[in-house]
Parts: structure tokens; sequence; C-alpha cells
């Protein structure tokens, strides 16, 4: 799958990809040679340290999921090309658990105020 086949979106959905460094160097590539590719056409950053290597993309369409991100063919170098997913310890659609936390939320928050209305209209009727 080509990255520029994509057209923008109004929806932009955020990934987290997670390396691992000993598998990077045996496919002697990096993370940089990583980005490299997706930066071409979408918003990203990395992270490394202490931990896990990461390497997180911000795509404009809403029509690319976990799956499809991880079918991207990446070039690791010397004419090598592999799918993300053969090469990601992890992939994460930080956007999908954005959306269930807020709406888990709003339900909260709902309830909350069904129970403070429950709560004035019981001390109405008191006086």
């Amino acid at each position: 799958m080509s990255l520029s086949s994509f057209a923008k979106s109004d929806d932009p959905k955020t990934f987290m990809v997670i390396f691992k460094q000993k598998e990077l160097k045996s496919l002697k590539t990096s993370i940089q040679k990583i980005e490299d590719q997706f930066s071409e056409a979408f918003k990203t950053k990395t992270y490394s340290g202490n931990s896990d290597l990461t390497l997180v993309i911000e795509v404009p369409s809403s029509e690319i999921d976990e799956c499809s991100l991880g079918s991207f063919i990446v070039e690791i170098g010397e004419g090598q090309e592999m799918q993300l997913q053969e090469i990601a310890f992890r992939l994460f659609d930080l956007t999908e658990g954005k959306e269930e936390l807020q709406s888990f939320i709003s339900e909260y928050e709902e309830a909350q105020q069904l129970k403070k209305n429950g709560k004035l209209a019981k001390a109405d009727t008191k006086l």
C-alpha cells in the first residue's frame, strides 16, 4: 500500500507504533529511517530513551485503521521492503481510545447530572 494514495480528510487519526531496538538493529534499520518514509505524507514524531522506540503518526484519513497502517510497505535498507506490522512490536490507534474515553466521560457526567437533578427535585418537594 502506498502512502501517497490517501487524500486529506477532516477527521485525522493518531497511531502509536512501538519498536524494539534490537529488532530494528537486526534489520539494519532505525526509527529515523522509518519515520522519514512516513513524514513525507503524514505528521510524525519519534520518542526514544530508556524504553522502547515509539513513532507517533497522525494520518488525515479516517479510512486508515491499525490493519491498513500495518500493511504499509517500509524500506528497511539494502533494497529490502517489509510491512510495518512485521517490524513493529505494537501498533495502537490512539484516536479510537480517545473517542471511547470521551464517550465514557460524557455518560458519567450525564449520570451525575441526573443524580443531582433528582436530589434537587426531592429537596423542592420537602419545602
